[in-house]
């Protein structure tokens, strides 16, 4: 265990501030959001950490159910929820054309992204960043959120993450979660 993860151990991020919970994102319909590379509460695969810990900074397979009617697209937030700061960090950000009902392992790349998807800024660059989390800290939640939007949220795509989340102005239609794990 290393002496900062030791030191930071009991410090988390508010969950209370991930996207999630933002007053403008709820909706009371469900999207079913999941993956073939882990299940809801499981380990994440090591193609998708980061680099540095030994994985491909490689975005997980992701599927999920056909969106409501008047959905004209999709928002797909990915948080770390224990990362010791004030506000969960952001590891991916990305607009999603409603008629792309799955992704492809790698398809949030900012390079070479998956037709469909726009990935935008995140709190590291943009495009997916996997998990890192300080060695010794306790187990990080990593949580894939998929918003369906029933306007484009194009007004503030270079904004910094935070800025651009609390600018969405379509109403969400339904929404969908899936959480996965990662400890060093």
């Amino acid at each position: 265990m290393s002496p900062l993860g030791r030191l930071l151990r009991n410090r988390r991020a508010d969950e209370g501030r991930a996207a999630w919970h933002l007053p403008h994102l709820q909706s009371a319909r469900q999207l079913t959001l999941t993956s073939e590379d882990f299940g809801d509460g499981d380990t994440m695969p090591r193609e998708s950490r980061a680099k540095r810990v030994g994985g491909a900074d490689r975005s997980p397979r992701l599927t999920w159910s056909p969106p409501p009617a008047g959905t004209v697209q999709l928002l797909l937030v990915v948080e770390d929820i224990d990362v010791p700061l004030r506000t969960p960090a952001v590891h991916c950000v990305a607009l999603i054309d409603p008629a792309v009902r799955a992704l492809d392992p790698g398809a949030l790349d900012a390079r070479e992204p998956a037709g469909g998807v726009r990935p935008l800024r995140s709190t590291v660059g943009r495009g997916y960043h996997g998990p890192a989390p300080i060695k010794g800290h306790g187990p990080h939640r990593y949580v894939f959120q998929l918003f369906a939007l029933s306007a484009p949220a194009e007004l503030a795509v270079t904004a910094r993450p935070r800025a651009f989340l609390s600018a969405v102005p379509a109403a969400v239609l339904a929404r969908g979660r899936l959480t996965g794990i990662h400890e060093r």
